[in-house]
């Protein structure tokens, strides 16, 4: 987790520098990947399989600082204002402290949403932030002024649905960046009870194998399951230079208080535990039942 810098032409001149693997714009860009895809075949004696999901930038954002996305649950209709999903330590009025929640703050921030081939499919803007907050998890909701039938209509964008099921050790997962256009591809490798980093403490966090190398402002992607397409994380922080539990080194903590430290090893956190709170017409509603997001 780096500090939000903000200010395009300051983002633009640092393409091609070099950073570790933090979450929010820093100092590092690197050359975007192509993305890839999977299909299986059907074949008269075997059974299908299921098709993989083709994981692309459609419904991504990029913020000022951050990645992040256009966001649905199972239950989101339509007509309903659109939330966009990013990282509590995104927001624009800097790093909630721990134990703060915010809810229903006025905003009017705008996002850049992408196409499926990560090109500038146009602006959608915010009317509040619905929840906000870096303590248990790290995440960010905002309201959006247009609804997803608006957006779809005029942007021909659809929204990804967050999964409302736990992520599974061993999935292949795709962490997609709006704000560098670049996907990194590795798979679960399993999950911290406790995730500490400086002053904040996350819980059941997810752990990436090695070969997602997530950098600077790749803060708030969403991280995607291959196998359905739907969001399972968000992606937010990595340990760049190997110390305990500083601030850009978090440290994993078990249930016994052992704690771990794994150098270049990034996590995200789980977006499961979000669905029970969000209401009819999208409203998050921290008293429903089986939500368990802190509140303020």
């Amino acid at each position: 987790m780096k500090k939000p810098l903000v200010g395009a032409i300051f983002a633009v001149a640092l393409i091609g520098a070099t950073a570790a693997p933090a979450t929010a714009v820093s100092d590092a860009a690197r050359t975007p990947a192509k993305q890839q895809t999977q299909q299986t075949q059907q074949t008269k004696q075997k059974p299908v399989k299921a098709k993989a999901k083709a994981v692309n930038f459609a419904g991504t954002v990029a913020l000022s600082n951050c990645s992040g996305s256009v966001v649905r649950v199972p239950n989101s209709q339509p007509g309903d204002p659109a939330l966009v999903m990013s990282n509590g330590h995104c927001l624009e009025s800097g790093f909630p402290g721990p134990g703060q929640v915010i809810v229903d703050k006025p905003s009017s921030r705008s996002f850049t949403l992408l196409n499926s081939s990560g090109g500038n499919a146009g602006t959608v803007k915010a009317s509040k932030i619905a929840y906000g907050t870096m303590t248990d998890t790290d995440v960010s909701l905002y309201q959006l002024t247009s609804t997803y039938s608006q957006i779809e209509s005029k942007f021909g964008i659809k929204a990804l649905e967050l999964n409302a099921a736990h992520p599974e050790k061993g999935k292949a997962i795709t962490v997609v960046s709006g704000y560098w256009k670049k996907m990194y591809k590795c798979s679960v490798d399993g999950f911290a009870y406790r995730l500490k980093e400086g002053s904040w403490t996350w819980k059941d966090s997810v752990r990436y194998t090695s070969a997602c190398q997530t950098i600077g402002g790749t803060s708030g992607s969403p991280v995607v399951d291959d196998a359905t397409g739907k969001v399972v994380a968000v992606n937010n922080t990595g340990n760049e230079s190997g110390e305990r539990c500083t601030d850009n080194n978090p440290c994993e903590v078990d249930e016994n208080g052992k704690v771990t430290v794994r150098e270049g090893i990034n996590y995200a956190q789980q977006t499961y535990g979000i669905v029970p709170c969000v209401a009819a017409g999208n409203k998050i509603d921290l008293n429903r039942a089986g939500c368990t997001l802190p509140k303020p």
